[in-house]
């Protein structure tokens, strides 16, 4: 357990602090009363080998709090949407760091997350283009069973006020998940009734916003969802272009 707690507290940067510090420190502290093993120098923090390079660390545990909120917004926990989460903690954290993460989230399910104020400390410190792909991770949860379930599209959409990503940003990542007859101008972020050169133009901006490139120092997985956006993003455009005969 002491391991465990010094891998998870090593490595963290701002998310040591505030109301996500306080949030996992709880599901330690609850590990650590089952285990009944005491975990050796304290809370998990700087003193635990604090390494300023913390961008992965950072957003897997402010995901692991996130996710947490999302998964109980239905009422009901999936095994898909652990299988799903799992998937991405191997791919980024190896097999066994993803084995030692999932009974972190396990704990924070038993917990009512403080969301508001988690929202805002990830808003002040994690760059647009990360909290745009931790949205994306969270549709990608919601979804895992085959279905988005409108109360968890609620609590997600309450992330995304909170995390101060733009309406427009917001149901663009939604529509790649939760699609309506106007979906492909919804993801690039255009009215159906703009004009063939508005909707160019929206789509070259879309494409630079979310290149891939934007988290790239988030590890391969979510470099992989980030193509598979920016894929989804040029598909619109395909259809669009389709529809309308543009050449």
């Amino acid at each position: 357990m002491a391991r465990f707690a010094k891998w998870v507290g090593g490595g963290l940067g701002w998310v040591f602090g505030g109301p996500i510090g306080g949030v996992i420190g709880f599901a330690l502290g609850a590990m650590v009363d089952e285990m009944g093993t005491p975990v050796q120098g304290g809370t998990a923090g700087p003193q635990m080998g604090y390494d300023p390079r913390t961008a992965q660390n950072d957003f897997a545990v402010s995901l692991l709090v996130l996710t947490a909120a999302v998964m109980k917004g239905d009422g009901k926990v999936l095994r898909s949407e652990l299988e799903y989460v799992k998937k991405f903690l191997v791919t980024n954290f190896g097999e066994t760091n993803a084995q030692r993460l999932l009974p972190v989230l396990k704990e924070l399910l038993e917990k009512e997350i403080p969301l508001r104020d988690v929202c805002m400390q990830i808003a002040q410190f994690m760059p647009e283009a990360q909290r745009i792909q931790l949205l994306h991770y969270l549709f990608g949860i919601s979804a895992a069973d085959g279905d988005v379930h409108p109360r968890e599209v609620v609590i997600i959409k309450s992330i995304a006020d909170y995390m101060n990503i733009s309406n427009a940003d917001y149901e663009s990542v939604k529509a790649m998940f939760y699609r309506d007859i106007d979906g492909d101008y919804i993801i690039l972020e255009v009215d159906p009734n703009a004009s063939d050169e508005e909707v160019k133009k929206a789509y070259r901006k879309m494409a630079v916003k979310f290149h891939p490139d934007k988290v790239a120092d988030l590890g391969e997985e979510a470099q992989r969802a980030a193509k598979e956006r920016f894929q989804k993003i040029q598909d619109a455009w395909e259809n669009i272009k389709k529809r309308r005969g543009i050449v």
